[in-house]
């Protein structure tokens, strides 16, 4: 799976492609990036909490 994106214009064109090799565009505005990178970062963040938690978690174990 993999993904790019490009400057098309005013806007972003953002692909990604599937396990299956199948892409799917999407025209996208700054902003919407914008909103996308907060989301994905707020995600791995909380990801990351969880991780250190379990990681806490099997040292007292």
């Amino acid at each position: 799976m993999q993904f790019s994106l490009t400057h098309d214009g005013s806007d972003y064109l953002l692909s990604i492609e599937d396990e299956d090799g199948e892409t799917s565009e999407f025209t996208v505005s700054f902003e919407q990036l914008d909103l996308i990178s907060e989301a994905i970062e707020q995600l791995l963040d909380a990801d990351e909490d969880d991780a250190l938690s379990a990681d806490d978690d099997d040292e007292k174990d």
